[in-house]
């Protein structure tokens, strides 16, 4: 990439990210598309102008973002929310300390080297793009005794981690403190989950073994339990029925817009009843639907009766009337064999994986190996493509085997726009693929709850992206380019491909600008919500119920957002010392990432479910792993310039270790279960039992009518819960 392409590729991102910021306040500024960018506000009944439209500055976004108090955060989109923005904030803050002292003190001892002009072997691309390769350590000779600055910055770069991590991590355990100790009733709060339960006694029910063991062990504070069940055909059921109701409401709202517009009774809706309602008998839609429900509900009944008595599960959630008393059995070890009794805090009922609970000790364990086994072999067969993709869409690689590309690539215009994004935009449409493979992956552990298996996802997809995209993309490219080399000089493999290393944070520059820019602005416009909202609402939607979920935003996408993140923090810190140019362009990054996301928190997404801060371990101990690759690549760039003093940097990883020891020492334990302490503290009214546990009962299992004889078959046995 040569210079020309570089300034075209920010220019024109810069370009892109205006344009959709324009079109945001131009677009959020119309009523009709309230929903769209308010829909957060909406939803919790606020309105979605302060001030109403006419006096509103198309700007105040961006000062009600920077002024919004982490409590407003919290308040909108929960403490997950607010704990994200403790990540950015941290990212943020170590780029721009770094960046303070590394720009004005390696860029001069950078530039005012010539180690350039004297080694071919080390221009970029072929003797292009020099003046940005004059501003990296690519510039310095070998044994020079400049590269004491770049041993100071690595020190630098590596103790302001330290510092702002640890801040972080005190600032987060608080977070998490609070929100424990809040008040309010939360129904988790009050109950544990219990699997790997053993062969029922004989003489004994589930409940009644499950009641027994339980109010043994807490005789004042246990109140009682319910079964899991396998609810597989129970649900089948329930959704068939759920969708026939929302055909029948389709199909009437339908009619009374026929009739509004004057049209006839024949106008009644019909279809036919056949493969995608092109073939079989043509009915009334309205008394077709209305016949199907009919049949449906005593059916469902039936089968509810039939769930709760004969599919009970070797799991159970029981309920406590003190949420101490919760907390110490969700950490308590109950059983001396470790597969029998395993309890642990319950999760929040909407994140619970029902189908996951009956998933037996050993089962999960295997489970989790072939999972991990299946993520290497996908991590591997993805490098392959990854690497090729990296090589190969360079311009020059493009021309050398695509030769028949050779006519068009020569165009001037064409030839500018590929360089600066052809690369970049193939890496991240080859991302997009797999966040939802590995959460399916991820759930198939047997793993209990949304938040855990997006955690779960998220590892994985770190390590993926790291594993991949920065080492992948580094040794690919540079691999591809200085085969021959290579193949000439062997013995010599290591400091070649040393040298080329700073090659490549021309193409991560890009890619972080792509990201940022273009990422963040179509973020912040939310254009393709908006195509879509009004395509559905225009031409499929019939009912308010479905306005509303085509309108309905969605969670915040941490199994996305926080790996990409990580990927980015990792990339400028591993090239903030090769190349400190990269440093503004991620603190860019995460500024418009704070500034923006921040926006979308307080108006737009709408938390899938809370796990006060239970994410942040992950994130923190990513970064210093992101840190420790940063340190281990200045020490194998140090022995590339033949420093004798290199061996200097080893003492960093061994500083970063003994940190993440300290810090899981620390605070690990109180993410891992909640502290009694933070249990221990008075709400502000009594808790109504009934009430959580009802609020455990999946949907299937809620009875609509003869309410007093479902009562009868659930303490008979348990009213329990599923399995999807």
């Amino acid at each position: 990439m040569d210079f020309s392409s570089f300034l075209t590729s920010l220019g024109t991102s810069f370009l892109i990210f205006v344009v959709l910021m324009l079109i945001f306040t131009w677009l959020s500024r119309k009523p009709g598309n309230s929903v769209i960018y308010y829909p957060n506000r909406i939803l919790k009944g606020m309105d979605p102008w302060e001030g109403g439209k006419r006096t509103r500055n198309p700007f105040a976004w961006i000062r009600e973002a920077i002024s919004s108090s982490e409590d407003e955060v919290i308040s909108m989109s929960g403490v997950d929310a607010a704990v994200y923005f403790v990540f950015l904030s941290t990212a943020l803050g170590i780029l721009v300390l770094s960046g303070i002292v590394l720009l004005p003190v390696l860029l001069p001892v950078a530039a005012t080297d010539n180690n350039l002009k004297l080694s071919a072997n080390s221009s970029t691309s072929n003797n292009t793009f020099n003046d940005l390769d004059k501003l990296s350590m690519g510039n310095i000779q070998e044994k020079s005794n400049r590269l004491w600055a770049f041993v100071f910055a690595a020190y630098w770069v590596s103790f302001v981690t330290y510092y702002l991590s640890w801040k972080a991590y005190n600032h987060v355990s608080a977070l998490r403190a609070s929100a424990l100790k809040s008040s309010d009733v939360k129904v988790e709060q009050f109950a544990a989950l219990v699997r790997d339960i053993p062969l029922v006694p004989e003489g004994k029910t589930r409940k009644e073994q499950v009641d027994s063991y339980f109010r043994a062990i807490y005789p004042d504070t246990f109140y009682r339990s319910m079964v899991v069940t396998d609810n597989k055909q129970v649900n089948k059921i329930w959704e068939e029925l759920e969708g026939y109701k929302k055909k029948l409401a389709r199909a009437e709202a339908t009619y009374e817009d026929s009739k509004a517009k004057g049209s006839p009774e024949s106008a009644r809706p019909m279809h036919r009843t056949g493969f995608l309602g092109l073939v079989g008998q043509k009915v009334d839609s309205i008394e077709y639907f209305n016949e199907n429900i009919n049949e449906l509900i005593p059916k469902l009944e039936a089968e509810q009766k039939v769930t709760l008595r004969e599919k009970q599960q070797a799991s159970a959630i029981v309920f406590f009337t003190s949420r101490v008393t919760a907390a110490a059995a969700g950490q308590s070890l109950h059983d001396q064999m470790a597969d029998s009794w395993t309890v642990i805090d319950a999760p929040e009922p909407r994140q619970i994986i029902w189908k996951n609970l009956q998933i037996k000790f050993y089962s999960r364990e295997i489970r989790q190996y072939v999972v991990y086994f299946i993520v290497a072999l996908t991590i591997f067969f993805y490098m392959i493509p990854i690497t090729f993709i990296s090589a190969i869409t360079t311009l020059k690689n493009l021309e050398k085997y695509l030769s028949f590309l050779k006519p068009v690539v020569e165009i001037v215009a064409v030839k500018t726009v590929l360089e600066a994004y052809l690369p970049q935009l193939a890496l991240i449409i080859f991302l997009a693929l797999l966040p939802k493979l590995l959460l399916y992956l991820s759930k198939k552990e047997g793993i209990p709850s949304e938040s855990h298996a997006v955690r779960a996802a998220c590892g994985k997809y770190f390590y993926f992206t790291i594993l991949n995209v920065f080492i992948g993309v580094t040794i690919g490219a540079t691999l591809f380019d200085a085969f021959k080399e290579i193949q000439d000089r062997p013995k010599q493999a290591i400091s070649i491909l040393a040298k080329s290393l700073p090659s490549n944070a021309t193409f991560f520059l890009t890619f972080v600008a792509l990201k940022f820019f273009v990422g963040y602005g179509l973020e912040l416009s939310r254009l393709v919500p908006f195509i879509i909202f009004h395509l559905k609402r225009k031409y499929l939607c019939k009912t308010e119920a479905e306005v509303k979920e085509a309108w309905f935003p969605g969670e915040f996408g941490y199994i996305s957002r926080v790996p990409g993140d990580l990927l980015i923090i990792t990339i400028v810190l591993c090239y903030s010392v090769i190349a400190p140019i990269i440093l503004p362009f991620g603190v860019l990054y995460f500024a418009f990432g704070w500034l923006i996301l921040r926006n979308q928190a307080l108006k737009v997404y709408v938390p899938a479910y809370e796990s006060n801060g239970k994410m942040w371990p992950h994130i923190h101990i990513r970064i210093i792993a992101a840190l420790i690759l940063f340190q281990l690549t200045m020490l194998g760039y140090f022995g590339g310039k033949k420093f004798h003093y290199a061996p200097i940097i080893v003492v960093l990883p061994i500083l970063s270790l003994i940190f993440i020891f300290v810090c899981q020492k620390k605070f690990y334990r109180s993410f891992q279960s909640i502290a009694l302490e933070a249990a221990s503290h008075e709400l502000k009214e009594t808790p109504n039992m009934e009430y959580i546990f009802r609020a455990y009962i999946p949907p299937s299992l809620n009875c609509e009518k003869d309410e007093d004889q479902f009562e009868d078959a659930l303490s008979q046995v348990s009213r329990t819960t599923s399995s999807v």
